[in-house]
């Protein structure tokens, strides 16, 4: 079960759902729950041990649940004659997502980081020599 409830959705949102609403929020709440255990599996320890506040995780999903129902559909921009207006790109993917201050918010930190690949080189023996050098 999500830690954040449509309650604290609509709290965010400051209107309240629609009850068709309602139903998509709480099951989207479990989808973003589900895509910060895929990165945090071990959240329920660190929320009791206190290296990740309960508070913080019912805001990221929220938000995440938030960008949702404020664009269902992932418009970008929209026109009607004169009038037209344009949604940022963080609202308007239409997609569950987590922003990179929200993972820092959950102690998740990101880096530049190199890998480097590990070859083996066979190295051949050479015999010693059975010529003595006098």
């Amino acid at each position: 079960m999500a830690y954040a409830t449509p309650e604290d959705v609509e709290a965010r949102l400051g209107r309240p759902l629609e009850e068709w609403e309602r139903t998509v929020v709480a099951q989207r709440l479990e989808d973003a729950e589900l895509i910060l255990r895929s990165r945090i599996p071990d959240l329920d320890e660190r929320i009791a041990d206190g290296r990740v506040s309960e508070d913080a995780v019912v805001m990221v999903e929220s938000e995440m649940v938030m960008r949702l129902v404020r664009n269902p559909e992932g418009y970008i921009s929209e026109t009607d004659g004169n009038y037209s207006y344009q949604l940022s790109q963080e609202v308007s993917s239409g997609r569950l997502f987590v922003l990179p201050h929200e993972w820092n918010l959950l102690g998740i930190r990101g880096g530049i980081y190199t890998i480097t690949p590990y070859v083996k080189i066979p190295r051949h023996r050479i015999p010693p020599c059975e010529w003595t050098v006098l």
